[in-house]
């Protein structure tokens, strides 16, 4: 009897010191996006595998790290690390940013764009997009999407219906190809 009872208690114990170790602070919410459609830019882009990790500054600054697949030289398949940083120009449009991005080895690309989140629940997807330069008549003419999610394993059936709702929102019916998740990176 003296036994269970000690056990009861330990059980207890771990159960409070879990309780008060979780955090529930909102910007404590860490976790990774995994890519899992896209439609590519002109030029190099991540090709698969691609993932995201974004932490917000003490300063209230947006930085991401990702890494994902890319073919150099036409034969040369890496996991490339990149890095960028996020300024949102009109606070009053915070899903509106311009993204500063950066390739953490020599041979990759440098670069700024506008970068937008068209959609998310913070849960389970998020929509971004970015135009690198317009037409005459305002729309894109060379530009790149990416459909995230929490799970490199894909998105249950009534978030798929949202994320092709917005797609056709964004005049990309049909643009986006598959992203392979395999663990490479």
């Amino acid at each position: 009897m003296g036994s269970s009872k000690l056990a009861l208690l330990l059980v207890l114990l771990s159960c409070v010191e879990r309780s008060l170790s979780a955090s529930c602070v909102v910007d404590s919410f860490t976790g990774k996006w995994y890519a899992l459609q896209k439609k590519d830019p002109e030029g190099l882009f991540l090709q698969d595998n691609i993932s995201a990790e974004y932490t917000i500054d003490d300063d209230g600054s947006m930085i991401a790290s990702s890494k994902g697949r890319v073919t150099l030289f036409g034969f040369w398949v890496v996991c490339a690390d990149m890095a960028a940083q996020y300024s949102v120009p009109d606070p009053t449009i915070p899903g509106k940013m311009f993204m500063n991005y950066q390739g953490l080895a020599s041979y990759l690309s440098s670069g700024g764009d506008n970068y937008w989140v068209i959609d998310t629940d913070y849960d389970n997807y998020a929509i971004t997009y970015a135009c690198r330069t317009l037409k005459d008549d305002g729309t894109c003419d060379d530009g790149y999407a990416i459909v995230f999610s929490r799970n490199p394993r894909g998105l249950p059936p009534a978030i798929q219906r949202t994320v092709r709702q917005k797609q056709d929102d964004i005049c990309m019916t049909g643009q986006f190809q598959p992203v392979l998740q395999s663990g490479a990176c």
